[in-house]
């Protein structure tokens, strides 16, 4: 994947989650709060991949 399918498929996953915790939340369901949280995180961990991707290209480009 390129950086910036890294970065907008996190950010599509942060907001997943935000809505799977919140959807918890409002149900008192405390399995959909714990998989919102993992899903948030996963988006989190996938937008700094991609932000690792764009240093990266960026001091390759340089040299």
């Amino acid at each position: 994947m390129g950086s910036t399918t890294d970065k907008l498929s996190g950010a599509a996953n942060k907001a997943a989650g935000n809505v799977r915790q919140a959807a918890g939340k409002a149900t008192g369901s405390k399995e959909m709060q714990a998989k919102g949280k993992m899903q948030e995180m996963k988006g989190e961990a996938q937008q700094a991949k991609g932000k690792a991707k764009d240093a990266v290209k960026k001091v390759v480009d340089k040299a």
